[in-house]
């Protein structure tokens, strides 16, 4: 399947807005495996950007403060990079399957030493079913 791109500035900081998007053919509950932010998930198999996630604290069920952490890239110049964000999930009965976040502080996540801590702005995932 072919992935659109599309961009266009913040109105809120100073950079782009940024959305993906394509048509899979595999069931929405399948690719939503792949791409869920839960801890032993499948995202840090196959995304590179991803080294490790963890659930910091579950606040509920669909809400939770997590650590996501990124390999150094090209070459080291880039240091490891790490992220806290409370993420939260929700399945809508037309069967979409959502995930949201933001950064946050929280007090049983410090920054590490050997990782810059970086700042997410409200992003987020949707997995819609299409017929067929």
């Amino acid at each position: 399947g072919e992935v659109a791109v599309s961009w266009r500035p913040s109105s809120e900081f100073a950079g782009n807005l940024y959305k993906g998007e394509g048509i899979l053919p595999a069931s929405p509950q399948d690719v939503w495996e792949c791409i869920k932010p839960v801890a032993g998930g499948l995202r840090t198999k196959w995304d590179q950007n991803v080294k490790d996630f963890e659930v910091i604290e579950a606040i509920s069920d669909t809400v939770s403060v997590c650590r996501t952490t990124t390999p150094s890239a090209c070459m080291r110049i880039i240091s490891p990079r790490e992220f806290v964000d409370v993420v939260v999930m929700k399945q809508y009965e037309d069967g979409t399957m959502q995930s949201a976040a933001t950064n946050v502080e929280h007090p049983l996540c410090p920054p590490q030493p050997n990782f810059v801590r970086g700042f997410n702005y409200p992003c987020g995932c949707f997995c819609i079913p299409v017929p067929g």
